[in-house]
């Protein structure tokens, strides 16, 4: 199942939409704990819901059972913990979370998994899909955008 990943900082709302349409994504999976942040601009919902829709005939779904908590993702951006120890949390939590067994590989065929962080090497969207890859025998086919 081919999914994608991407992040919404850095780059211009005309470069976002267009990589999401050449990649042709179908459903946008918007993993961050909060999408309504006033510092998120274009992709704040429900402004992303409307040009995903209008520009792109794209989807939209929110799924914050593939986001950290809150305080999880305070307490890492505030410095209070590095990467491995947000990593092995993160995981931990999806592990509790049982994510493997709510979600199905078909749901991430044609979707693009949607968080801030630019790049995905320290980013929760790459490890859910590594996290989900491990419980489901490399299913998932990821491109990260």
């Amino acid at each position: 199942m081919d999914v994608t990943t991407i992040g919404f900082t850095k780059t211009s709302a005309e470069h976002f939409f267009e990589r999401l349409r050449i990649a042709d994504v179908r459903t946008l999976i918007d993993v961050r704990i909060s999408n309504s942040s006033q510092l998120a601009g274009f992709a704040k919902i429900p402004d992303l819901r409307y040009f995903l829709s209008r520009i792109s005939n794209i989807a939209y779904q929110h799924e914050p059972l593939l986001a950290p908590t809150k305080d999880m993702l305070a307490q890492y951006r505030k410095g209070a913990m590095d990467w491995g120890v947000y990593q092995g949390q993160f995981l931990k939590l999806l592990s509790e979370r049982q994510i493997e067994n709510r979600y199905t590989p078909s749901v991430f065929h044609g979707a693009c998994l949607l968080c801030s962080e630019p790049e995905p090497h320290q980013c929760h969207r790459r490890l859910v899909c590594e996290y989900l890859n491990e419980r489901w025998g490399q299913a998932l086919k990821v491109r990260h955008l």
